[in-house]
């Protein structure tokens, strides 16, 4: 299990994700965009947010670091972009992982079932440290 880094942009996360590729030398990123998340009628995608990346990853020197843009109509603080994501094959890690973690915190998501993950939530810490939590497994990819 490995904690990585995840960095937030505000509409500019493709340039940055390539300038990162071509600099630190690494394969071309896959990316994807907010207009490739699978229809849902609960939760639609805010408009104009279609061409905006929703996660990209780039392995840095044996680092992963995960980008993705903010979609409209959520708040954006240069400097508190960055939170930590980690993600574990062991269900019951994440599940005690999560909720050490938010003791004292604030939780963002609860920790659910989305497309990418059977669980995954987001939360920051009673240190102001946003964390995301994510079940990895081979049955969803991305």
């Amino acid at each position: 299990m490995a904690v990585d880094v995840y960095i937030n942009f505000n509409g500019n996360c493709r340039e940055a994700v390539e300038f990162y590729a071509e600099v630190f030398g690494t394969e071309r990123p896959k990316i994807m965009t907010y207009g490739d998340v699978p229809p849902n009628p609960e939760h639609s995608m805010p408009e104009g947010s279609e061409d905006l990346v929703m996660h990209a990853r780039l392995n840095i020197r044996g680092s992963n670091f995960m980008f993705s843009d903010v979609p409209p109509g959520m708040r954006f603080v240069a400097g508190n972009n960055i939170s930590l994501s980690i993600s574990s094959r062991d269900l019951d890690e994440v599940k005690s992982l999560f909720h050490k973690l938010k003791e004292g915190g604030t939780v963002g998501m609860e920790l659910q079932e989305t497309f990418w993950s059977k669980c995954y939530g987001n939360l920051t810490d009673k240190f102001g440290i946003e964390w995301q939590v994510n079940y990895e497994s081979d049955d969803i990819k991305m």
